[in-house]
């Protein structure tokens, strides 16, 4: 069995304008100017209070109560605006993956559960997802709880695992946790950055990941054909 891991902001869904303009009046209702939105964009992918510690620099003692206010207006922003899409072959990928008796998906985020279930039970995947692991569960990416937990709970190996994300972060829990690394080139870090990090690849579309794993764990559709028959 081999488990697959996606990453959500930047990955499964493109949120970064619901997270830059949230961010933008979060520093305006505490008085601070807006960091810019590439800097914005580099911090997508870590736990809220850490992510907004670093935009804050010398001010970081302060990312608490900004953290508060950033979810007050986030949630309030989500109630009124469309959802955040999915990505273009998100929704046909997830749903082939989870349909093969040879894989099994879940979600590793910096995201809360309460933003995951919002955003992925919006666009009704979140049953094609069997373990989700949020920064309410674990510490903030790049340290590899979230993969570990993910694996202790699915019982599958970490060779047989891998991560799908778009953040240097990404790459680096995987790697700490002995899991491969897969990037993705349409989410918020430059894909240059990715390899360097610990990526294996960098995708260029959603549809060149089901390839692109049996390639690598050297799997024909002969041999899913037999592994499906053998499940049943």
């Amino acid at each position: 069995m081999k488990l697959i891991l996606f990453d959500c902001d930047g990955t499964l869904v493109d949120s970064q304008n619901l997270i830059v303009s949230t961010v933008e009046a979060t520093f305006a209702a505490h008085g601070l100017a807006a960091p810019p939105r590439p800097a914005v964009l580099g911090i997508i992918g870590l736990s809220l209070e850490m992510a907004i510690a670093r935009l804050l620099g010398a001010d970081a003692h302060r990312a608490d109560e900004m953290a508060a206010s950033y979810r007050t207006l986030f949630l309030a922003r989500r109630a009124t605006e469309p959802l955040e899409p999915l990505y273009p072959g998100a929704r046909d990928v997830v749903t082939r993956l989870s349909e093969r008796d040879d894989v099994l998906l879940g979600i590793v985020t910096g995201k809360a559960r309460r933003g995951v279930d919002a955003v992925i039970g919006g666009h009704e995947l979140l049953d094609r997802f069997v373990t989700i692991q949020t920064a309410d569960d674990a510490p903030s990416k790049p340290h590899p709880a979230m993969v570990q937990q993910a694996i202790a709970e699915t019982g599958v190996e970490p060779r047989d695992t891998v991560v799908v994300g778009d953040t240097t972060f990404d790459m680096e829990m995987a790697r700490a946790a002995g899991a491969g690394a897969i990037g993705v080139g349409w989410g918020y870090h430059p894909p240059h950055t990715l390899p360097d990090a610990g990526a294996e690849t960098v995708l260029s579309s959603f549809h060149d990941l089901p390839p692109w794993l049996d390639r690598r764990w050297n799997v024909s559709e002969a041999t899913r054909n037999i592994i499906g028959e053998g499940a049943a």
